[in-house]
């Protein structure tokens, strides 16, 4: 069974600082994409950052220069260190781990955690 639990989130001040972990288990961590969605109230769901079994980057260009995304695949964990954050920053925060199987590809969530930026 696959999960992905999130940590880390919580109220800052703007131009604050939060580091959100995602601790997975039951897939093959490794050869994964990983990457952090979000949702802020009455919007739709977006990317913010991705990165693939390789290392290679991706984030949205409103939080570009801003935040970090990286891996340990020993502890099969993804990071995003968010910082100057922004009260637009506000939402809940997932984790989405998909992999291969075949051709298909598979998605699994975390349950979000939530993100409060106060200005």
């Amino acid at each position: 069974q696959v999960q992905l639990v999130e940590s880390g989130g919580g109220l800052v001040q703007a131009g604050g600082s939060l580091r959100l972990s995602c601790a997975a288990s039951g897939v093959t961590f490794s050869s994964s994409t990983m990457a952090w969605y979000r949702q802020a109230p009455g919007k739709q769901r977006e990317l913010v950052a991705g990165i693939l079994s390789g290392g290679y980057t991706n984030y949205a260009d409103s939080v570009k220069g801003r935040f970090t995304i990286s891996r340990d695949n020993a502890k099969n964990t993804v990071y995003l260190q968010m910082n100057s954050l922004k009260p637009e920053d506000t939402a809940v925060y997932s984790c989405a781990a998909t992999t291969q199987l075949g051709f298909r590809n598979l998605q699994y969530w975390g349950q979000g955690t939530q993100v409060t930026v106060s200005s």
